[in-house]
């Protein structure tokens, strides 16, 4: 005889994982703040960051001088024949050895090199400001793609319920056939096709758990934390969104702050003190040099033993390229070039935009119409399965179209599910080009 007992146990083993130890609950408040701590991509933007901040320095841009200290000690050996003019004795020197210790302190300062060292403090500091936007454009990134991903663990756990509910009213339809079977009101053949119904929903359930499974290690390995398979419930039970965003709000502030354009308009500021570099090569330059020396010889033959020297030294250096082979106009008309590349990139960069704004805002408006499209659906859905159940259970129904009814209720809770998600990731993507998305973080 066959035994419902063992259709159950497979679903009790599935509820194992949710009947353990009490679950921590995160919403996505503390899942965008762990991230934003603990997310090794963020660390490696931040450390970028760091090293544009350390970047800006006086030092850096060439306002301060260089000093160095230098210090040398060296044997010579010499050898001489030295004859005079008037034809006397040669006078002859052998192993003459001479040694010698020097140190001296230098100073180099370019005083004036045609306004290059002001430029490339401003370069610097617009290279600063590169890496504040590059960090903002990586956080905004990761809430978005954090937010995105917390809002599918949602989804996952919402079609998890939906396909117990499915699971259990197929153990409900199948502990009916049994019934009946047994008297003999029903045939082999609906047993038989019960008990296949049930085995695809429990497969369905198993299948659900490895979706829900990786979606919940993804969220570990985004907010970094060191257990990956760290399990939590999200204290979302509902995928919600706002349907009452405004168009002409959110499209003026993409223009005003979008980060990817404001890296783009960085870009032709860059360029334009690339310039402004290259013509400081039409000014002459003035460099100071001084130092202060010291040098001590020692004899072993000569009118001397030993000698010192020392002293300061000072001088100026004043110069002018005067012809460099036309090579410093051909540079500064291709920086001139790149500029004009620059604000074309600009443009496109706006043009961009607002194509992927328009895109977004319609998908926005149509999934929000179909979102409630769907929630009509369900509610048919649910009302035509109730019918169908009262049906079957008076014998007045099959159990093939008692299982349409229940795979159209199950379908149109994962459709709604479906419309609910996608209309929340468009959500994302608007305030996300917006410069708006870290609302997420402030809201919840």
């Amino acid at each position: 005889m066959f035994k419902l007992k063992r259709f159950v146990l497979p679903a009790i083993v599935l509820l194992l994982p949710f009947l353990s130890a009490a679950q921590a609950v995160i919403d996505l408040n503390e899942v965008i703040r762990i991230g934003l701590e603990n997310n090794y991509d963020l660390k490696i933007s931040r450390n970028e960051q760091q090293i544009s901040d350390n970047n800006l320095t006086l030092g850096n841009a060439g306002f301060l001088p260089s000093v160095g200290l230098n210090s040398g000690y060296s044997v010579r050996e010499n050898n001489s024949d030295q004859f005079p003019a008037d034809g006397g004795e040669a006078v002859t020197t052998r192993n003459s050895v001479t040694q010698t210790l020097d140190a001296g302190l230098n100073l180099n300062w370019t005083i004036f090199e045609g306004f290059k060292v002001q430029t490339n403090y401003k370069r610097l500091q617009e290279l600063k400001s590169v890496g504040e936007l590059n960090t903002q454009l990586a956080v905004e990134n990761f809430i978005a793609d954090i937010s995105a991903e917390y809002y599918n663990y949602v989804q996952q756990t919402l079609r998890m319920r939906n396909l117990r509910q499915a699971l259990n009213l197929s153990r409900e339809r199948l502990r009916i056939v049994e019934a009946r079977y047994q008297i003999g009101s029903l045939s082999r053949l609906d047993l038989q096709q019960a008990r296949v119904d049930f085995n695809a929903d429990s497969s369905q359930l198993i299948q659900q758990y490895e979706v829900l499974h990786s979606s919940r290690i993804l969220l570990n390995e985004m907010m970094g934390t060191g257990n990956v398979e760290q399990h939590f419930m999200a204290a979302d039970t509902t995928i919600s969104f706002d349907p009452m965003l405004s168009k002409l709000a959110l499209y003026d502030n993409m223009m005003k702050v979008n980060t990817a354009l404001l890296l783009t308009e960085k870009n032709k500021v860059l360029s334009e003190f690339d310039l402004k570099t290259l013509q400081s090569q039409n000014y002459p330059y003035l460099r100071l040099n001084g130092g202060y020396g010291f040098t001590h010889y020692d004899y072993t033959k000569g009118n001397f033993d030993k000698q010192r020297t020392w002293g300061p030294t000072v001088g100026v250096t004043l110069g002018f390229t005067i012809f460099d082979g036309f090579n410093r106009s051909r540079e500064q008309k291709n920086a001139r070039i790149r500029i004009d590349n620059r604000e074309l990139q600009v443009e496109r960069q706006k043009l961009m935009l607002q194509s992927d704004f328009a895109n977004m805002w319609l998908a926005y408006q149509n999934n929000i119409q179909l979102t409630n499209l769907e929630k009509e659906s369900l509610e048919n859905a649910q009302i035509n399965y109730e019918i169908a159940m009262d049906r079957y259970k008076l014998g007045d129904l099959s159990g093939i179209l008692l299982r349409e009814a229940q795979v159209s209720l199950l379908q149109a809770e994962q459709r709604l599910l479906t419309a609910q998600y996608r209309t929340k990731l468009y959500e994302i993507s608007l305030l996300q080009i917006s410069g708006r998305i870290g609302e997420y973080l402030s809201t919840h």
